[in-house]
């Protein structure tokens, strides 16, 4: 685990465990201290993070993707002690935690976990996981793979890549950055078999050919979530990586990872659910029903419904045992009483001619109630008016004409976040500041 230059072994993350566990009772960490683990994907981190669940403590997780939050995070989780992964200190915040959901996990004596929505509705939502019942699905032994380590250890796809490894005895390999080059280098320096990312990395991978440069061929499996995967990224990909199962995950901060079945590799149609899960579509609302979802949010009121079921606003076609997620209800965008669904435009201008990136959403308009907007990253240089007129003709040719970008921004930078996921709410604040 850890960089190229450093490899932890399980003898050694046993005994750094062992350290951390008398560092926490030293600082005077004890069950149901509510502590933040402040550093990236790693062996110390993954050390620390154990020792703290062996403690009983409620684990906060920190990565380097929320330094801007951070001090929000922090006081909204009410940390008590602050544990920096890479040092090993512990500071304590003079604060003294009081929540309902705390003292259930008290009152039981479990450890815990706090995660944090991706803030896209505004704020971040603190949800609260009991971690006994976060492991339950763990204890049933699956592949042993070598994986990349992609998403980040206070992301649940990160949480749940290091719990799914550490249970089946597999190699985590961290790349030095998250660019396509480092992590196909990664790939074929440690003959990687399991690369656990989003739609958007993806195609960033495929535009950027490192898979060409780099010898990929021990992949076994690239699995895809946290957005909706772009028809025509998928196709690429299905190409370029022949021999590589490709499959679609599904799961939130508050529900955890889904167990997922794609129809085919280069299919949208996917099966979610498994031992732990129940799923049922209701008015095309997805809704999913956890025995391992999390207690609730410390700052917002609970999702559940009388029998368990959250209504998780995306939603979803349904075909048979199949189902097709479409996007984020929240995210779609009403011309004049017709539906367009950003991913399904996004599609489309990534395959347009000198088009690097995408990302569309509506706009208000005092006729038709939304307007749709893409803000397009380029390969090169283009002048915008010809850009502009190139873009609306080719969408006009292969989209309803509702669905063609009535205003295109030019990107000067990324259009997706550290986590590599779309931003889309972003551009709007930032076009009307």
């Amino acid at each position: 685990m850890g960089t190229p230059s450093v490899v932890c072994t399980y003898w050694g993350l046993a005994s750094a465990i062992t350290v951390r566990r008398r560092t926490l009772e030293r600082a005077g960490i004890t069950r149901g201290t509510i502590v933040s683990l402040e550093g990236d994907y790693g062996p110390a981190s993954i050390a620390a993070f154990l020792a703290l669940a062996a403690a009983g403590a409620v684990v906060v997780p920190i990565s380097s993707d929320s330094t801007p939050q951070r001090d929000s995070l922090l006081e909204t989780a009410q940390v008590e002690a602050r544990l920096d992964a890479a040092s090993g200190i512990v500071t304590r915040t003079g604060r003294t935690a009081a929540h309902p959901l705390y003292d259930r996990l008290r009152a039981q004596g479990h450890p815990g976990l706090v995660l944090f929505t991706s803030g896209s509705t505004g704020r971040h939502k603190g949800a609260v996981h009991d971690l006994v019942l976060l492991l339950e699905k763990f204890k049933t032994a699956r592949s042993c793979y070598r994986t990349i380590v992609f998403l980040q250890i206070d992301h649940i796809g990160g949480i749940n890549t290091l719990l799914y490894t550490l249970a089946n005895g597999g190699m985590s390999v961290v790349p030095a950055d998250r660019s396509p080059e480092e992590v196909c280098r990664s790939i074929a320096r440690h003959r990687v078999e399991l690369l656990p990312t989003s739609p958007t990395f993806l195609n960033l991978l495929l535009l950027s050919e490192a898979f060409t440069r780099h010898d990929v061929s021990s992949l076994r499996l690239v699995t895809y979530g946290t957005e909706p995967m772009p028809e025509s990224t998928l196709e690429r990909l299905a190409v370029a990586l022949p021999g590589v199962n490709l499959l679609q995950t599904y799961g939130s901060t508050e529900l955890g990872i889904l167990r997922s079945k794609s129809r085919s590799r280069d299919s949208l149609w996917v099966r979610v659910g498994g031992e732990g899960y129940e799923t049922k579509v209701v008015d095309g609302r997805l809704r999913v029903r956890a025995r391992a979802a999390m207690l609730g949010y410390l700052n917002a009121p609970s999702p559940f419904d009388e029998e368990g079921f959250m209504d998780t606003g995306d939603l979803a076609e349904v075909d048979g045992e199949w189902i097709r997620i479409l996007g984020r209800q929240s995210e779609v965008i009403n011309v004049g009483g017709s539906k367009v669904h950003p991913a399904e435009v996004e599609s489309v201008l990534l395959t347009l001619d000198n088009v690097r990136d995408a990302s569309v959403r509506g706009e208000p308009h005092p006729i038709v109630g939304h307007i749709v907007c893409a803000t397009v990253l380029l390969h090169t240089e283009e002048s915008a008016a010809d850009f502009r007129a190139r873009a609306r003709r080719y969408c006009g040719e292969r989209l309803a004409s509702y669905k063609v970008p009535a205003r295109i921004t030019i990107a000067e930078g990324p259009v997706h976040n550290a986590r590599f996921k779309r931003m889309r709410r972003a551009f709007v604040e930032q076009e009307h500041a």
